[in-house]
Parts: structure tokens; sequence; C-alpha cells
């Protein structure tokens, strides 16, 4: 192999793995939102486990965060839980940092 045929070879490796990390940290990050979520709603137990699945497989919706978001919103609003769109939007953009700190740490 050429030198450019390395450097391609390593970029493409590189970009699968980038893509790999984000989907995991994404799937986390959606988990942990839903546990938030779920709390907020007065849900426990299997209730609470079985609406971090609707969460996680409301992101298959569409690309992008909006899908989660509207699941989100929705819900709260329809439980009468008070939290702002900004205040959904700051706890995805956290829980996301988070996701990226545990699978960094190996969790």
């Amino acid at each position: 192999m050429t030198t450019f045929d390395d450097r391609e070879d390593k970029f493409e490796k590189k970009f699968a793995h980038d893509a790999e990390l984000r989907f995991k940290a994404e799937a986390r990050r959606n988990k942990l939102l839903g546990l938030w979520a779920a709390d907020l709603m007065g849900k426990t137990g299997a209730d609470a486990e079985s609406y971090v699945k609707e969460v996680i497989k409301a992101d298959f919706e569409e690309a992008g965060d909006d899908d989660v978001f509207r699941k989100i919103r929705a819900d709260f609003d329809a439980a009468g839980v008070d939290q702002s769109d900004h205040q959904i939007r700051r706890q995805m953009t956290d829980f996301l940092a988070e996701a990226v700190q545990q699978l960094q740490k190996g969790e």
C-alpha cells in the first residue's frame, strides 16, 4: 500500500469508530434522559424502564434529536410536568456530555 492508501484507510477507520461512539453516546443519553423524564412524571420500576425504551425508540423516527425532544415535550405536557423547552434541551446536552464521559471511562 502507498502512504496515501494508508492514510485513507486510517481515516475511514477513524470515521467509523467516531460514528459508532456517537451512536453509543446518543443511545446512552436517551436512556439517561428517559430516566430523568420518567422520574419527573412519577414513573418507577417497570413503568420507568418501559418509558426509557419508548424514548430510545423515538430516536429512530428521524435523523437528529428533534424526535426525542418532541416525545419528551409531548409527554411532559400530557403529564402536567412544568419544564421549558430550554430545560429539556439543556438536559439533553448535559446527558450527552455525561454519556460521552461514561464511555470514555469504559462504563
